[in-house]
């Protein structure tokens, strides 16, 4: 179960079983448990069980509870979605009385958040939160959390060994793909020439394979392939000089999946300075300006797949009933899940509405 391949890939079959359209402020009632436990030391029983963690929820999760330190742990907010990140969880955090929230300082590479989370870990909080610069790199200090009693929420990008985290927690990137493949198609239905771009994100992460294997997988379904790939990395600078080489590149253009909303300001730029307008883009992540471009119909931005940074709301809540011992009042007295996937939604103008209090610049 904790083959790097497995949690990379996940497999169609595993991925969907756990894909649920969980609420961001909702407590996860719907979603199953999984069978990774780093139970915090004063909740353990004998045996190592996390079976009876839900003791003393009286008076509902929300209600106060014992007092907690809550570390978190994140990349240098070198684009917007990271900055919301850090605002979402910073500003959860807030609502509890019960709890102290320190964020350390970002990390601008991998060795530099290794050793904040070492130092983080040193001063034994009740809960740690790790979104990893790279899953790969960080798995062996949030493993050294866990064995030193920490429960460790693994946000966003997944760790390569599931005895690393109490709970992973992120959107479904296997579906932001396969919604934006599954628009493009119903688009493009009977078009087998179409020419269809993708501006990935990093490669070298696991959740950006995730999203371009969902939407190969969409595509297919309605006969059509992605045409020619180029990579950026998560920054509006990175978006416009991978647009500009897919432009150079291909003459002609039906469609584009930009994995995310940073990269599509620039792609947008790159577009508008090409004069080239035979296109139309489906973004991710769902910022404020996509949204905005959606509503108004003003920009090559048809359509956009939700992957909100108010995960890390969801994060900060559910660290603290970790560390507390609780449960969500939906899981009628069962322990919180070891995995949650927030479902990733199509947005269009039809519904663009309903998804701006998720916004973020």
């Amino acid at each position: 179960m904790n083959n790097r391949k497995s949690n990379e890939h996940g497999g169609g079959s595993r991925r969907r079983l756990f894909t649920g359209a969980v609420a961001i402020a909702a407590a996860a009632g719907m979603v199953l448990t999984g069978c990774t436990s780093n139970t915090p030391k004063s909740t353990a029983t004998t045996g190592g069980s996390n079976a009876a963690a839900p003791a003393g929820n009286t008076g509902g999760a929300q209600a106060p509870g014992k007092k907690v330190r809550i570390m978190f742990s994140g990349p240098v907010a070198d684009h917007g979605f990271l900055a919301a990140i850090n605002r979402f969880a910073k500003e959860q955090a807030a609502k509890y009385p019960d709890v102290t929230f320190t964020a350390l300082e970002a990390a601008p590479d991998a060795p530099s958040q290794i050793a904040a989370v070492e130092t983080a870990i040193a001063e034994k909080p009740d809960a740690l939160i790790i979104f990893p610069q790279d899953g790969d790199q960080l798995t062996g200090v949030g493993k050294a959390a866990t064995a030193a009693g920490i429960p460790v929420i693994n946000l966003d990008r997944r760790f390569n060994d599931q005895s690393a985290y109490r709970m992973f927690l992120a959107g479904d990137n296997y579906k932001v793909g396969f919604n934006a493949g599954t628009y493009i198609g119903n688009k493009l239905k009977g078009k087998s020439d179409a020419v269809i771009g993708e501006i990935t994100g990093i490669q070298t992460l696991a959740l950006t394979r995730e999203r371009s294997e969902g939407f190969a997988d969409a595509l297919a379904i309605h006969g059509l392939k992605v045409s020619r790939q180029v990579n950026a990395s998560f920054t509006v600078q990175s978006g416009q000089s991978a647009m500009a080489n897919l432009l150079a590149a291909a003459p002609k253009l039906d469609a584009v999946f930009n994995h995310d909303d940073d990269q599509n300001i620039g792609s947008e730029a790159a577009a508008a300075q090409a004069n080239r307008k035979e296109f139309f883009i489906v973004g991710t992540a769902a910022s404020n300006a996509m949204l905005k471009h959606i509503k108004n119909g003003d920009a090559r931005i048809e359509a956009d797949v939700t992957f909100t940074p108010a995960i890390a709301a969801t994060a900060v809540s559910m660290a603290r009933l970790i560390a507390q011992g609780r449960s969500s009042d939906d899981l009628a007295g069962l322990p919180l899940p070891s995995y949650m996937l927030i479902d990733s939604e199509l947005v269009t103008k039809d519904n663009v509405a309903q998804y701006e209090k998720f916004g973020w610049d």
